[in-house]
């Protein structure tokens, strides 16, 4: 299994931070509707447990919102590493919309 890992990031403080990011798997929902589907997420404090399919593929992973950066992390399987550089640029392109 691929690892997923992007850093972005940010200068808002904590609590900020995760108001800004509470509506982002509602945007994934949305402008990715196209490639995503199944977008499941919960929040637990700074965390954000979240899950989707992507090309038939389950992607599952966390956010954390920390001081001065949010880390996304998670495990992709072996088929979607093959895709894991443009998963993984979208997913900072949203995030860094969402914290600017």
């Amino acid at each position: 299994m691929a690892s997923l890992s992007v850093q972005v990031p940010h200068q808002l403080p904590v609590a900020e931070a995760v108001q800004r990011l509470q509506g982002f798997l509602e945007e994934v929902r949305r402008d990715h509707a196209d490639r995503v589907s199944n977008v499941q997420g919960e929040w637990l404090g700074e965390t954000l447990k979240f899950g989707f399919t992507a090309m038939g593929m389950q992607i599952k992973g966390d956010l954390v919102v920390a001081n001065d950066e949010v880390r996304v992390s998670g495990n992709l399987p072996f088929a979607a590493s093959l895709f894991r550089g443009t998963i993984e640029s979208t997913i900072r392109t949203e995030l860094e919309k969402l914290l600017r």
